[in-house]
């Protein structure tokens, strides 16, 4: 953003030389990056952050300067003084979609005469980057630079019907810009049409066959108010980025969209002649309503640290636009009015300030104490330690959560942060949560304006994060990877007014590659499914939530056969196994790679089951191993489950010690090893009371399961 100081020194007398009004501004936090000689003036270049579009202008800047020498502002005067008709005689307004357009102005010129613009203007123009092109079109480019409101100037002549009309475009309209490209468009952008055809983007750029040239003699000049996201998202689907889109995807403001007009037609009456018809054409459709925030004054200190009395606070506020009234209502006994009384008494003041609707980043009181803070001089802060107001004390199940984050880096895996906005190619590629089923678009949380492209979707799941952490680990070479991450994942909620997207707190793992023992440098083994189960399981265990169990699935993302549903309690809380093929290849993965994804706060409000504490074993355990065939669909956890059933109080544990498919083995089956343990806790068990044991477990397996002894 340039600014010229020649221009400010206009609008405000300011009497800083312009290399010390830079540093002054960007101490109050207006950034000025270069000052530049340019012939008799100088250029101020500012980086401006998005939430500040009042600055883009030399008036915004103007008001700073105001403050800063605690000045006034110089404003001009707009004096039209050749005045005939009126406006609805020549043309009318029709805004079509109230919501894109909530304000829409129009007045005529008649009789002007177009030709090049003065020195002094064509000067102000090219100091601050602008190209001078004709009078007319000059004037309305210069109020955009003095006050920041975009304007349009149409050839009356030109328009079908006299009419303007605002409104969608409709399928394959064209319009050919006053760059001489012609777009295409489509039914999400908004135009400005005459009776039969588009005469500008709205927003972004005219077309020209209704721009102004020298044999033109009737204008018709435009001021509006655009919903910012809609001309924000033209101008980067047209890939058109123009110093009216600039303005308007920031947010103008609505309020002065008349007073520019009447600023541009008066240079106009002025430089170009003419008359102007004695009203304006103004359809206010969609007002926008002030905003009013309190501020204590006391806050300011508490915040900041920085000891400010209310007058000057006020005086800083009000120069910028801020409008006070006393903060006592009818029946508020509890508020104090404004007085100079003792200092308990100003402790306990506030103040409503109306917000002026050209600072469309002021929401709350901490952003006007931010607008007080920044103007006494963030250099006079001192730091200091925040007022305690009571003890500290963890969230809701910060223990239990903490617990199962060390438990997850002792089973070896890393912790990732991953951020909360994913690409759309994600969409129902991935098996959401339980509850979670969001398949339609419609259930998805899409943001307005992305901070990052493509980045449009609040994550309905964690694991497109991780999968990309991984693929950025395999493009620095680091083939084995293992990390976890806990954070909110979120849908949809049902279309009512005020309604906020649902969120729910999960925790997913992903593993890869292999693990190295602590001083080797060789991988002894590769990673698994069993990895994942592990560290769940070690997970619940810490927490003590009680077992989790794994039933066999198909999942969407994961690979059949090799998938499994996460339960607690008989409730299905997630899904783990080994990614899919279609997936590991749209991810460029050439090596097996393992995920799983569990409702982490269900898991953390569980109740805590009992802990019992037994004396340690004074006798001897006896392990008994027996290898049997059984059918390829039954699992270890059935058979276990089927040995634990049976309450033997001296079978302590069963065990998986192998499992073999190959030579030897029948079409169909596998051998599965199971170790029995068996102690008593009042005595040193027999051989025979062992082996009656064991028999009676053989029994219930090959009941139960039709499994056979492998010899």
């Amino acid at each position: 953003m340039l600014i010229s100081y020649n221009w400010l020194r206009d609008l405000t007398g300011t009497k800083l030389a312009p290399r010390a009004l830079a540093e002054r501004l960007t101490m109050v936090g207006l950034a000025v990056d270069a000052v530049n000689e340019r012939g008799s003036d100088h250029v101020l270049e500012f980086d401006l952050t998005s939430n500040r579009p009042d600055c883009l202008s030399h008036l915004g800047i103007a008001r700073e300067v105001a403050v800063i020498e605690r000045g006034a502002l110089r404003l001009p005067e707009s004096k039209i003084e050749r005045v005939a008709r009126q406006t609805r005689d020549f043309a009318s307004v029709e805004i079509e979609d109230a919501d894109l357009c909530p304000r829409y102005a129009a007045r005529v010129v008649r009789g002007v005469r177009v030709a090049p613009s003065p020195a002094w203007l064509v000067e102000r123009l090219e100091s601050v980057g602008q190209r001078a092109i004709n009078n007319v079109t000059d004037i309305t480019n210069y109020v955009l630079q003095e006050q920041g409101q975009p304007l349009h100037a149409f050839d009356l002549a030109k328009l079908e019907g006299n009419r303007i009309v605002v409104r969608r475009a409709r399928k394959e309209e064209k319009i050919r810009t006053l760059d001489g490209v012609e777009r295409e468009l489509d039914a999400e952008m908004l135009v400005i049409a005459d009776a039969a055809r588009p005469l500008a983007i709205a927003g972004v750029m005219g077309g020209e066959d209704s721009a102004v040239y020298d044999e033109t003699q009737d204008v018709l000049i435009e001021s509006a108010y655009f919903a910012p996201a809609q001309i924000r998202q033209t101008a980067r689907a047209l890939n058109l980025h123009t110093e009216a889109s600039n303005h308007f995807e920031r947010g103008a403001d609505p309020e002065a969209v008349i007073s520019a007009q009447e600023r541009a037609i008066s240079l106009i009456c002025e430089i170009a002649g003419g008359e102007a018809t004695e009203d304006y054409i103004d359809v206010y459709a969609k007002r926008t309503e002030p905003i009013e925030v309190n501020l204590r004054y006391q806050r300011i200190e508490e915040l900041t640290g920085l000891q400010i009395v209310s007058q000057d606070a006020i005086r800083i506020l009000s120069s910028l636009g801020f409008s006070s009234r006393d903060a006592r209502r009818e029946g508020d006994e509890n508020v104090l009015a404004v007085t100079n009384d003792s200092e308990h008494s100003q402790a306990q003041q506030s103040n409503f300030f109306a917000v002026p609707t050209w600072r469309v980043d002021i929401e709350r009181e901490e952003d006007l104490i931010e607008e007080v803070a920044r103007h006494t001089g963030y250099e006079r802060i001192v730091p200091a330690l925040p007022v305690a107001r009571g003890a500290g004390e963890y969230l809701p199940f910060e223990e239990r959560r903490r617990a199962a984050r060390e438990t997850l880096v002792a089973s070896g895996f890393d912790e990732a942060i991953n951020f909360s906005f994913i690409d759309v190619s994600a969409d129902n590629l991935f098996e959401l949560l339980p509850g979670w089923e969001e398949t339609e678009e419609s259930g998805f949380v899409s943001l307005k304006n992305p901070i990052v492209e493509g980045a449009t979707r609040m994550r309905p799941t964690l694991l497109p994060g991780l999968l990309e952490a991984v693929r950025h680990n395999f493009n620095h070479g680091t083939r084995d990877v293992e990390l976890f991450e806990t954070g909110r994942v979120f849908a949809a909620a049902e279309q009512r007014a005020g309604e906020r997207p649902r969120e729910r707190e999960a925790l997913a793992l992903v593993a890869t590659g292999g693990r190295r023992q602590v001083l080797r440098a060789g991988v002894s083994r590769s990673l698994d499914f069993y990895d994942l189960k592990d560290a769940l399981e070690a997970l619940a265990e810490e927490i003590n939530v009680g077992e989790l169990k794994f039933e066999a699935a198909r999942v969407r993302h994961l690979r059949e056969g090799q998938a499994a549903h996460v339960l607690v309690d008989g409730r299905k809380i997630g899904n783990a196994g080994k990614l899919a093929d279609d997936v590991a290849e749209r991810y460029k993965f050439r090596q097996a790679v393992y995920l799983a994804e569990i409702d982490f706060e269900w898991l953390l409000s569980l109740q805590t089951t009992a802990s019992r504490y037994t004396p340690l074993a004074r006798f001897p355990k006896v392990l008994r191993d027996v290898s049997l065939l059984a059918d390829r669909p039954r699992t270890f956890a059935e058979m276990r489950g089927g040995v634990l059933e049976l309450n033997i109080p001296e079978c302590h544990g069963v065990y998986l010690v192998e499992v073999y498919e190959g030579a030897n083995v029948p079409e169909g089956k596998r051998s599965v090893t199971l170790r029995m343990e068996y102690q008593a806790i009042d005595r040193t068990l027999r051989d025979a009371e062992v082996d009656e044991l064991h028999k009676r477990v053989l029994n219930e397996l090959k009941k139960r399961f039709d499994v056979q002894l492998r010899e």
